[in-house]
Parts: structure tokens; C-alpha cells; sequence
């Protein structure tokens, strides 16, 4: 018997405020536990929460860049439960009339064919404090009770854990461009309930779903989506049945387990926060935020493709990361249109490779994209030469700088006058009459010796294309 496996996730998500949802407290991740509290996000009786006017904006714009609608008139719910990681027992959420209604992530497989993944809705809440174990006892930090969180649930529609990879990629990478969170794993920003049912393949009825509870790692999710499904096909192959539970994931054991019963909503108690008024947007607040946002990341690289000449490939990778991107097309706005693809393959080439040795981002170098652009450009009107520019490149990287004021300050320009160039030229010739015999043999690479020694006596300024074409017009002739 067949099964098939039908996957859906609720993804939570840190919001990139400075404040907290429903108080003044701040946001910073690291904190000596329990500094960042006051009476609303510790609970206590008569404290009134009061909206942060910066979320809602930011889960507006997730929506948008979602292909999401917006409710115009959305409400806060009160979730109750008794728990140590929200000392007021109950979480303010939103139940029946969240931000952003539908709206969907594309995927693509590796045959490069298209599946989108809808979403069901994106609400509003806020996060949990967080419990530490330790040997003998636990703790709880209430630093991040009451961070701004995105749920963002999607509909059932992804089968495999390729295809959750896929998707959490790709979501990760919307919500970043659009800087509404910074989606760090490893600070937990961002973090996902899988639900994961199997059933005989052709039945339209879904399975008993089961959740694994909390994910906050990439691989970790793929191991366990891979284990849950196999563990319930197995169930079922074997006469059993599964039951509707939560699990969590057991990493060194590479297995789920059993936590607890599946909740339902009316456990919760949901019922409305009476201490918030509704959330009512209008038409022009929508659209200021919307002007906001950049294009999605496809969409730039499409774009970049065919504004700049530069592969799919390139195109795909600046558009990935956008602080890369701005760089590149500022850089390449900077010097000439025909250079974008110039621009593209030193930002491809050498300062990708200066990023990786220093470990640094864009916006952590000297490196201003004028100063990218004017180093392509010099070299494009043969002020200076490809190895001058190559030298330059880390300085500017380090400190900072415009390469034309360098390279007029230093005596850098490349020497391109034909009588300076020619006396270079028959120097190295005629101390080097073997290489000449060498060449008059066959050996048409000796050629390339004299350019190197060309360019040692010029200390790098001589231009090589100039240099090239001399020398094998002089070796011709001798």
C-alpha cells in the first residue's frame, strides 16, 4: 500500500521592532535574564498593554510581500493556558480575524518545475518567555515574553521534506528582504510547529495529523518530517492507527516522542482582549507601507538579468542576499550601462572573495559601490590596468577611499604612451636573446615572458594589451 504525506507549517516569526508588542520594554537578544521587564510583560494585575504600532506595519508588509489580503479590521483574542512561560495565563493572539488572509510562497523542485504553497492567514501575538533546564532546576527568562510574533500557517500542500525545505528557504529569504525580521535561527526568530499526517495514496480524507512542536532549526525540521512520516507509515502498514498528538524532536536520538494529547481551540478558551481595540487600516496606510517594500527576490533577478546583461546564475545570487543587490546596482549606476556585467564579475569574483576571507558583510567593508564603480570604470578607459585595480581593490575594501584620487595621488595611471612603452620593449628583448630564439622556434608562449618583464620594469603600470601587441610585432621582425 502506498501512503502519501501531506505536511502543513505554522512558522513563527520575531518581528524586527525595537520595543516589545505591548509595552516599551527593549528587544535585545544575549541579555542577562529577566533585565528587559516591567508590569505589562511580567503580568501583573492592573497592567494595560498598549499596541505597537511598528508590528502591526511589519506584519502588513510581510502580508504584501506574501501576496496576502489585508484585513482592514482585524482583532486581538486572549488564548488562555497555565504555563510558567506566560505568567498572566493567557497569551494576547488573534483567533478569528487575523492581519493577512491567504497569499502563498513559490517553490520549485529540482527539475525546476513550479508549486505554490498557500498560505492560510498570518496573525499577530505575542512570543512566550522562554524556560531554561538546567541539572538540578529550570528558570524561566522573561526577556522575550511579549517580542512581536508572526504566525504565518500555510494549507497542507507540501509533501516531501525537500519541499518544506524549499519553502521555509524561500519564506526565510521574503521576510528578510523585506526587513521585517532578521529570521536568525540561532537567536530563535524564527521557529515552526510542523503538522505531518500519511494516508493511503487516491483517499481524498486527510490522516490524523500529528504535530511536532517548536522546530528552530532547518535541518532539524527535514530529519524530523522525514522520521514522522516514516514512523506513521509504518503504523499503519503494521495494523495500528495513529494518534493525534504533539511530539518534539529528539536530535541525538533522531527521533520524535510524545509530549502530550493534540489540544483543540476550545481548550483555549479564546475569547476577546477587551483592554485593545480593533486594528483599523486604511486604503492609504496600506499603500504608503506598500511603497516601502522592495520587488521579490525572482522578480529582481529577472529584472537585473535583463537591465545588466549578467547570467541567471549571477543574477540569481546577487538577488538572493538584498543588501547585495542594492550594492551591485548602485555600483553599477555609478560608471557606464555597458559595464553592468564588468561590475558583476568583479562583485562575483574579487570582493565576494574578500567577504569570505574577512568574513564580513557588504555593509561592514569601506567598500562604497561609487568606489566599486569608479574601479571598473578606470580600468574600462585604460587609466589604469586590470593588476593596478586588483591592488587597489583590498585597500578600498580595508579603508575606504575613491580609487581616482588614489591613483592621481600616487602616480598609479598606466603608462600608455608608445615611445615610453617601446623603449621597455626593446630593453627586455634585447637582454633576453634565448626567449627570442625560443619564439623564433615555435614557442609562441615566450611571449608572455616578455609582457611579465614589461610590466616588472614599469612597475605595473605599462598596458598589457598595448605591451602584447608591440612585442609581437618587434619578435616578428627579428
Amino acid at each position: 500500500m502506498k501512503m502519501m504525506t501531506t505536511i502543513g507549517l505554522e512558522t513563527h516569526v520575531q518581528l524586527k521592532t525595537a520595543t516589545k508588542m505591548f509595552c516599551g520594554c527593549n528587544l535585545a537578544f544575549g541579555d542577562s535574564p529577566n533585565v528587559n521587564v516591567c508590569p505589562v510583560c511580567l503580568g501583573y494585575p492592573g497592567a494595560l498593554p498598549v499596541m505597537n504600532k511598528r508590528a502591526i506595519q511589519f506584519t502588513v508588509q510581510a502580508g504584501l510581500m506574501l501576496g496576502c489580503r489585508i484585513n482592514r479590521n482585524s482583532t486581538f483574542d486572549r488564548k488562555n493556558y497555565f504555563y510558567p512561560d506566560m505568567s498572566k495565563d493567557y497569551q494576547i493572539s488573534q483567533n478569528g480575524n487575523p492581519l493577512c488572509i491567504g497569499g502563498g510562497v513559490t517553490i520549485y523542485d529540482a527539475d525546476g518545475k513550479e508549486k505554490f504553497i498557500r498560505i492560510n492567514h498570518i496573525h499577530l501575538e505575542e512570543d512566550a518567555a522562554k524556560i531554561n533546564h538546567y541539572a538540578n532546576f529550570s528558570g524561566v527568562d522573561f526577556n522575550r515574553c511579549g517580542t512581536p510574533l508572526m504566525e504565518i500557517v500555510s494549507e497542507p500542500d507540501l509533501a516531501t521534506p525537500d519541499e518544506v525545505m524549499e519553502y521555509l528557504t524561500n519564506l526565510k529569504q521574503i521576510l528578510v528582504y523585506a526587513g521585517v525580521s532578521d529570521c536568525n535561527l540561532e537567536e530563535g526568530n524564527m521557529r515552526s510547529d510542523v503538522n505531518i499526517s500519511v494516508r493511503p495514496e487516491g483517499q481524498a480524507e486527510l490522516g490524523t495529523k500529528v504535530e511536532i512542536k517548536n522546530m528552530n532549526t532547518f535541518k532539524g525540521i527535514y530529519a524530523a518530517v522525514g522520521y514522522e512520516s516514516r514512523r506513521q507509515t509504518a503504523l499503519i502498514e503494521a495494523g495500528g492507527a495513529v494518534v493525534q498528538e504533539t511530539r518534539r524532536w529528539d536530535p541525538d536520538a533522531g527521533e520524535t516522542h510524545t509530549m502530550r494529547t493534540k489540544e483543540n481551540a476550545h481548550d483555549y478558551r479564546y475569547f476577546p482582549e477587551p483592554d485593545l481595540v480593533p486594528v483599523e487600516l486604511t486604503d492609504e496606510q496600506i499603500e504608503a507601507w506598500r511603497s516601502e517594500l522592495p520587488e521579490l527576490p525572482d522578480v529582481r533577478r529577472d529584472r537585473m538579468m535583463k537591465e545588466y546583461g549578467i547570467t541567471e546564475y549571477d543574477a540569481g545570487v546577487l538577488a538572493s542576499i538584498r543588501e547585495n543587490a542594492d550594492f551591485f546596482e548602485k555600483a553599477a549606476k555609478a560608471c557606464a550601462p555597458k559595464l553592468g556585467k564588468t561590475v558583476c564579475n568583479w562583485f562575483m569574483t574579487e570582493v565576494m572573495a574578500l567577504l569570505t576571507a574577512t568574513k564580513k558583510t557588504i555593509g561592514e567593508c569601506a567598500l562604497t559601490p561609487e568606489a566599486l564603480g569608479e574601479l571598473v570604470a578606470l580600468q574600462d578607459e585604460r587609466v589604469i590596468n586590470g593588476p593596478t585595480a586588483k591592488e587597489l581593490l583590498p585597500e578600498l575594501f580595508e579603508k575606504g577611499g575613491m580609487p581616482k584620487a588614489i591613483v592621481e595621488a600616487r602616480g598609479l595611471a598606466q603608462v600608455s604612451d608608445t615611445g615610453t612603452l617601446e623603449k621597455y620593449v626593446d630593453e627586455v628583448i634585447a637582454a633576453n636573446p634565448k626567449i627570442v630564439g625560443d619564439f623564433k622556434a615555435g614557442k609562441k608562449a615566450a611571449a608572455g615572458f616578455f609582457v611579465g618583464q614589461v610590466m616588472k620594469l614599469s612597475k605595473g603600470k605599462a598596458d598589457p594589451k598595448m605591451v602584447s601587441q608591440m612585442i609581437l610585432e618587434k619578435l616578428s621582425k627579428a
